[in-house]
């Protein structure tokens, strides 16, 4: 009896050991390279493999803001890749070309000259409260687009220029400036949509001007009312831009506010960006129309009157209204000689 208990305990034991040999010996392949050296990570769980099968890595934290307890999320290498190298591709060939467009266009077109010379009489186009709203805004977008821009493109373009310290200094400031400034300018964009709505409903007339090259292109001056199809296309980027850029601006100055997740902060970032970078560029067409690019086109928004043979060029449809008005108002209102 002891003789057969002892031989199964053998056996027992042998079975045991094949048994443990048997479910090590994977792990063991696993230790080595095809070289027959020792990899020791090699059964270990890697960082891309833990980051492809959970959405985020999270700890536990006793703070109100859960959020915090996020300590790695994989969304977050695409959001870098995006803001480090997409963005500045997209913003250099959005903002950089449309400068080179408007170099060459200039170049070849000129500046766009009133045909049949001033008339020495003026007349309103823009009072003084609607010129305000429109100065506010612009000089507020200037501001906000600088210090936008430092963001993306101020590390790798001003700090070769300066010292870590000025840059830090700039930075700093940047960011106080385009969050403070963001208010007016969002106030002034919904002025800009309320004053102006009524003329910049597309109509047939647009139409037309599209086809015949807007005045631009060529010598032809097809009619408008006060806002041709140009002008109001600029008016609902203004509008609908400048309320992207503002809902996800305070998305981001005011960060998980509500429900909202890393996740939800970095599809806001990423409107904001590229909303902001095509906005930039349109807004470069519009300052060129508005300066050199138009004669007369300036005094629009710099003094609010325009020449009447401006006007009749560019806005016939709007200046024969205005003729109408004043013929049939009491008080016999004229266009008055330009001084």
């Amino acid at each position: 009896m002891s003789t057969l208990s002892n031989t199964l305990r053998i056996v027992t034991g042998a079975l045991a050991l094949l048994f443990i040999v048997v479910i090590a010996n994977p792990a063991a392949a696993q230790q080595r390279n095809p070289d027959g050296s020792v990899n020791p990570t090699a059964s270990a769980v890697r960082e891309q493999q833990l980051l492809q099968e959970l959405q985020k890595v999270q700890g536990r934290v006793t703070i109100p803001n859960a959020n915090a307890g996020v300590l790695i999320q994989p969304a977050g290498q695409n959001w870098r890749q995006f803001h480090e190298v997409t963005l500045r591709w997209i913003g250099g060939i959005a903002i950089v070309g449309m400068l080179i467009l408007l170099v060459a266009f200039y170049l070849i077109r000129g500046m766009i000259r009133i045909s049949s010379g001033r008339s020495g009489r003026t007349i309103t186009r823009f009072n003084a409260f609607e010129r305000f709203v429109h100065w506010m805004t612009a000089t507020c977008f200037i501001i906000l687009a600088i210090t936008g821009l430092n963001i993306t493109f101020g590390r790798p373009l001003l700090m070769p220029l300066m010292s870590a310290e000025a840059f830090t200094t700039w930075s700093e400031f940047a960011k106080y400036a385009h969050n403070f400034v963001s208010f007016p300018f969002t106030i002034g964009v919904v002025l800009i949509f309320l004053m102006w709505i009524t003329g910049n409903i597309p109509n047939r007339v647009d139409v037309e001007w599209i086809k015949r090259g807007g005045g631009i292109v060529g010598d032809d001056h097809p009619p408008a009312y006060r806002f041709n199809a140009g002008q109001k296309m600029i008016y609902w980027i203004v509008v609908i831009g400048g309320a992207a850029v503002a809902i996800t601006g305070y998305i981001l100055m005011f960060p998980f506010y509500g429900d909202i997740t890393v996740s939800g902060m970095q599809t806001a970032q990423v409107v904001h960006s590229v909303v902001s970078m095509l906005f930039i560029a349109a807004m470069l067409a519009h300052i060129y129309i508005g300066s050199i690019g138009m004669e007369g086109a300036f005094e629009a928004m710099g003094t609010g009157e325009v020449d009447v043979n401006w006007a009749r060029e560019h806005h016939s449809l709007w200046l024969d209204e205005e003729m109408r008005n004043r013929d049939a108002a009491p008080t016999g209102a004229r266009a008055t000689p330009a001084e």
